[in-house]
């Protein structure tokens, strides 16, 4: 029983002197944590637009070399048929004129196309792959 009764004596209620004093005191703690609060919400507002902004900045980024680097495989491709056409272009050309040789004209109507001159008979001989193959 006498634990309570100091336990009662413990909790004294204590009145605030509420004067001019005081009160601006507490008017000027009200404020201040007011303005913390709202300093904490711009900072957070202002982080969180410098936050999307460096992911919009960073997918651009990466949207951009993408496309690059696609571009950049497309010009090999490209560069690579060129060359094949040039090459071919450059076989055409000796083609050409090895067509306007008479001579090489009438070797090749002989070879491939079977033309024989008058009094010319024309032999055939099986090609060597094809006696290979018969070999097996």
């Amino acid at each position: 029983m006498g634990l309570k009764r100091e336990k009662k004596a413990e909790v004294r209620e204590v009145t605030s002197i509420r004067n001019d004093y005081v009160r601006s005191v507490e008017l000027q703690e009200q404020r201040q944590k007011a303005h913390k609060v709202r300093l904490f919400r711009r900072l957070s507002v202002f982080g969180l637009m410098v936050l999307m902004s460096a992911i919009w900045i960073g997918t651009t980024l990466h949207a951009q070399s993408q496309t690059l680097s696609k571009q950049e495989q497309l010009r090999e491709e490209a560069l690579i048929a060129l060359q094949e056409v040039e090459q071919e272009q450059e076989s055409l050309k000796e083609q050409i004129v090895l067509l306007n040789d008479d001579e090489y004209v009438g070797k090749f109507a002989r070879k491939d196309l079977f033309v024989s001159k008058k009094g010319e008979i024309i032999f055939t001989a099986p090609k060597t792959e094809e006696k290979a193959d018969e070999k097996e």
